[in-house]
């Protein structure tokens, strides 16, 4: 009887290290994991932020060139509304005056 209690006893002692060493093991898998999840977004975000130091040249510059176009259609849009208005702008004033007077 003595062994048998003896026995349960090694068989209760090897199941808590064999229960232990999986938890053990568990938690240095959920660390590890943790760890790369993290190694592989720091490379993730290295290579991002390469290309877009590769890339913001020509960005810079087709934005740049894009402005200049802008600017030079709204150049070109000041400049045919103030010839039209040195064209027309007394007559519009008067055309304005006229509808707000009531003539």
């Amino acid at each position: 009887m003595q062994d048998m209690i003896k026995e349960i006893v090694d068989m209760d002692r090897k199941a808590r290290e064999i229960t232990d060493a999986a938890q053990l093991e568990k938690v240095n898998s959920e660390k590890e994991v943790a760890e790369r999840r993290e190694r592989i977004r720091e490379e993730y975000l290295a290579r991002a932020r390469k290309r877009i130091a590769l890339n913001e040249p020509q960005e810079r510059a087709a934005a740049e060139e894009e402005w200049k176009s802008k600017e030079a259609k709204n150049r070109e849009y000041s400049q045919r509304l103030d010839a039209l208005y040195k064209e027309k702008g007394d007559e519009w004033v008067r055309t304005l005056v006229a509808r707000v007077i009531g003539e």
